[in-house]
Formats: structure tokens, C-alpha cells, sequence
């Protein structure tokens, strides 16, 4: 489409979790050294939150990335499943193949035995679970029983839940209190601040670009604010809005990206909160019916009767 226009070698602001368009914003490089420091340090249960479109999955790929070669990884990126699915799906993604017939227990004998001989030469294990609100209550019972998978000294599993807020809400149940007690270590991710923004543009454009003779200076200052003040600063409202600008300049045979493109583009994007201006906000302010006077039948007393 635009690629060859702006000589890109491929689409900078496809809205698919790519770890190599990972951007360290201030919240997102929050979260992924807490994971990083308790993974490496041994913690056990690990809880990452964040609003939709803020980036969980595309940090997950990057943390599982960052621990290539000094760790064993397994990702689940669906746990919406029952309790033996779930056990089941690890195993799948440890490569273990239980030994028939297949029971809960045979699982966790399996899995026990492939961590104890990790932990024997030395490797951790780490599984991250994306979309880890969608957990069904029945299941959470199978992530507590991996959490008793430990020796004497350290434990031979460790798990990172990655989900929107409604996770929270999840483990706050009582029934699950146990879980919620063995998470140690919690990070919020959150939108970007409007001043990386700009950054975030050009950083998308030069990880995409043909070569170092690529313009990476499409967006013009004002719209690159205005992406950011559309956007909220949330990562997958930000490259829709930017991939939409970048379809309106290659229609008009230009190179920069101006604050009308961003204005067409919201204007053509679900999920933008569009704030009146100000003068159509005090029109409608003028418009509304002016308060009822209080009198004594308002008020629910008698009325008086004429003289």
C-alpha cells in the first residue's frame, strides 16, 4: 500500500504484539525490570495489569524474548479453559507427554519431574499467561496446585499473570484468597505520557524502515500532539490513528503527516472520545431549562388559600 511511499520495508503500525516494535515507554520499562528482577531473583507468582490496548501481550513477547537462554519459557496466551486443559496446555508447551492413562495426576507427576530435572541443571521455569482475567474460577484451583511445585529451597515453577483490571477484581474473591497471597510482586502498565508520543512515532518508523535513509520525520509536530491527545496515550489507539494518517498522506501524494490527517483519521475511528469545543459545550450549557423555583407545594407543604 504506502510501504514504497515512505520507503518502509514493512507496516509500522500494525496493531499485532511484534517485540521487535517494543518501545520502553516510562510504564512499560516499569514493568518489564520489576518482572525481570523478581523472575531472576526467584519469586514465585508475578501479576501484571493494564487497560485494553496498553501493550500487555507485546511485553510478555518482550520478556519471554529477554529471557531466551538463561530461561525455560512456556506461554499461554488463551487460559480460558478448564482446570485439566490448562495443566494439559502446559505440558503441551513444556514438551512433556504424560504417560497413560491421562489423569490430573499423572499430569502434575509429569510436570513435577520435568521441573525437578531443570532445577537439577540449573534452569528456571517461567510461564506467562496473557489474558490471565479470562481464567475461569474452576481453573484457578490448577494454578494454585503448580504453585506447591517447589523444593525445600526454591520453587520450581514461576508464573506471571498478564490481565485487564477485571483480574484484580478475580483474585480479590474470597474463595481464590489463596492465590491472591502468593503473588509477590505487582506492576500496573499503563498509557504513555503525551510527550513520548512523538518519540513513539518516529521509533515505530525507524524499526520499519528500508534502510537509514528513510525519512522517519513524517508526522508534523502539532499532529503528532494531536495523536496523542486522541489516543490517551494507550499504544493500539495511537497506531491505528498513525496507520490512518499515513494511508490519508499516500492518497494526497504527500510526506508529512499534518493535523488534519489526524483529525480525519479520529473523526473515522471507534473507541476516540471526541470532546465538544468549548463554545458548543456552553450552547448547550444556555439551552438547558432553567431550575425550578422551590415553592410550598414543591416542598410538599399545604398550599395556602387566597385571601
Amino acid at each position: 500500500m504506502y510501504l514504497g511511499h515512505f520507503s518502509l520495508r514493512e507496516a509500522p503500525f500494525s496493531i499485532t504484539p511484534d517485540s521487535a516494535f517494543f518501545y520502553p515507554h516510562e510504564s512499560a520499562q516499569a514493568a518489564l525490570n520489576t518482572l525481570l528482577v523478581a523472575l531472576r531473583s526467584g519469586e514465585g507468582f508475578l501479576k501484571i495489569v493494564g487497560e485494553v490496548g496498553c501493550g500487555k501481550t507485546v511485553l510478555c513477547r518482550q520478556l519471554l524474548k529477554t529471557l531466551q537462554g538463561d530461561f525455560v519459557t512456556a506461554y499461554i496466551p488463551n487460559p480460558d479453559m478448564g482446570p485439566d486443559d490448562l495443566l494439559m496446555a502446559l505440558a503441551a508447551e513444556l514438551s512433556i507427554k504424560p504417560v497413560p492413562p491421562i489423569s490430573r495426576h499423572s499430569v502434575l507427576n509429569a510436570l513435577r519431574d520435568c521441573l525437578l530435572l531443570h532445577a537439577r541443571e540449573g534452569r528456571q521455569v517461567v510461564v506467562c499467561i496473557d489474558e490471565a482475567q479470562a481464567i475461569p474460577l474452576r481453573t484457578v484451583e490448577s494454578l494454585r496446585l503448580l504453585s506447591n511445585l517447589e523444593t525445600e529451597k526454591r520453587k520450581l515453577l514461576q508464573l506471571v499473570l498478564l490481565g485487564q483490571p477485571e483480574l484484580d477484581a478475580k483474585l480479590a474473591r474470597p474463595e481464590i484468597r489463596q492465590l491472591m497471597q502468593r503473588i509477590t510482586f505487582s506492576e500496573y502498565l499503563g498509557p504513555m505520557a503525551a510527550d513520548r508520543v512523538p518519540v513513539y512515532l518516529q521509533h515505530r518508523l525507524t524499526t520499519a524502515a528500508v534502510d537509514r535513509h528513510t525519512d522517519v520525520q513524517v508526522f508534523e509536530p502539532g499532529a503528532a500532539k494531536a495523536i496523542a491527545r486522541f489516543s490517551g496515550g494507550v499504544p493500539r489507539l495511537i497506531n491505528v490513528l498513525a496507520h490512518k494518517c499515513l494511508m490519508l498522506a499516500y492518497g494526497e501524494n504527500v510526506h508529512r503527516v499534518t493535523l488534519a490527517h489526524v483529525k480525519l483519521a479520529a473523526h473515522d475511528t471507534p473507541g476516540i472520545a471526541r470532546r465538544l469545543p468549548w463554545w458548543r459545550r456552553l450552547w448547550q450549557w444556555r439551552a438547558l431549562p432553567a431550575p425550578m423555583a422551590l415553592s410550598d407545594s414543591t416542598l410538599g407543604a399545604p398550599a395556602r388559600s387566597k385571601p
